[in-house]
């Protein structure tokens, strides 16, 4: 039976430095160290899946936020090695600022773990607590909302951060463009903080990729079609990239825009975004194919959403979210351009909808 850290004990509690999270409410939890032994400060946000938090914690959308793991048990299975891009890792380090979890798990098991998900934090400087309670705390987000916060665990003062008023998308995108394959048709793959299943669910498509920067002018190139990655923060920050896409749509290729990507479509169309309470962060949101009437289990990571009463008339709505009726997809009435605000590459997460990647190569 796997053993996890037993507050109770006089023992435990006297070896492992005590931290406290604090909201910009006021609200304030404590819990014990388990990462880096530094402060550090973000939006609070809860994500609800079981499994998956090597994939979550590189994610780049989660640039700027520190995340409340809502799964009582976490750490059993350890940190997988890494494979590069077809790893299970997102991206090449952790991108959380912070993680709050319930029970941490002493010993981990499993036949490609590589070390524990604590040591994992240390070495990438990530702060972390354990013995919180993380369904109080997830309750208080759902009802005022995800707030600022901060993780004290030094004496050295920490201000609120605000990620959404920050330009966080140009920290994760790449600074140079990278090319994946040789043939065609060649995709452009506007990397606004993209995940690695992403570009693995390109490329095992035979196609090949130009991963460019959020704000790099690509026009040069002979491209077939265009994907517009997922990432962190308010997407009316990324203005340069707006403007690619409009110049995108000019030019008639076929356009695929994913989580942050589909707002920055449907605001290149002319809609409005708008940041929701406390967003979707789970495996397991329902949403319904309005044309087909069908219902899909999809993978989720956003905080804001697109306006769909504000979408021109020449688009339709394609997916709504079946728990809140937020709009979860948009296609054009007669162009080849569509977005999907989940993520039909999963990875954590069911590939219910990884066919949305079919449809979109064979556009190209």
């Amino acid at each position: 039976m796997e053993r996890v850290l037993d507050l109770k004990s006089a023992s435990v509690r006297a070896g492992i430095k005590r931290g406290t999270l604090i909201l910009e409410d006021g609200a304030l939890w404590e819990g014990y160290s388990f990462g880096s032994p530094k402060s550090a400060a973000g939006e609070v946000v809860f994500n609800t899946a079981m499994v998956g938090y090597p994939e979550s914690l590189t994610d780049p959308s989660y640039k700027g936020q520190i995340l409340v793991l809502t799964y009582p048990l976490i750490g059993n299975y350890g940190v997988p090695r890494s494979h590069g891009v077809h790893s299970a890792f997102e991206s090449e380090r952790i991108q959380i600022e912070g993680l709050i979890v319930s029970h941490y798990s002493l010993h981990y098991s499993h036949w490609n773990a590589a070390s524990s998900l604590g040591d994992w934090l240390i070495e990438h400087d990530v702060p972390a607590l354990y013995g919180v309670d993380t369904r109080m705390l997830t309750k208080r987000l759902r009802e005022k909302g995800s707030m600022l916060g901060k993780i004290i665990l030094s004496e050295a003062m920490q201000d609120f951060y605000d990620p959404n008023t920050d330009h966080v998308v140009s920290m994760v995108s790449v600074t140079q463009p990278i090319r994946y394959g040789h043939g065609t048709p060649l995709v452009v793959l506007i990397d606004c903080g993209c995940k690695n299943s992403l570009l693995h669910s390109l490329l095992e498509r035979g196609i090949s990729v130009l991963r460019v920067p959020w704000d790099y002018d690509f026009f040069d190139q002979d491209f077939h079609g265009l994907v517009i990655s997922n990432g962190p923060g308010d997407p009316q920050m990324c203005q340069e990239t707006i403007r690619t896409v409009r110049r995108a749509m000019e030019r008639g290729c076929p356009i695929l825009g994913i989580c942050l990507g589909h707002q920055i479509l449907a605001l290149a169309a002319g809609a409005k975004t708008y940041k929701l309470a406390f967003g979707h962060r789970s495996h397991n949101q329902p949403c319904i194919d309005v044309e087909r009437r069908r219902c899909y289990m999809t993978s989720q990571n956003h905080g804001y959403a697109v306006a769909q009463d504000t979408l021109p008339q020449e688009w339709k709505p394609w997916f709504i979210n079946a728990n809140d009726g937020t709009n979860e997809g948009i296609r054009h009435c007669s162009k080849p351009f569509m977005g999907v605000q989940f993520h039909p590459e999963g990875a954590p997460g069911p590939l219910d909808t990884g066919y949305i990647f079919d449809e979109f190569v064979s556009l190209l």
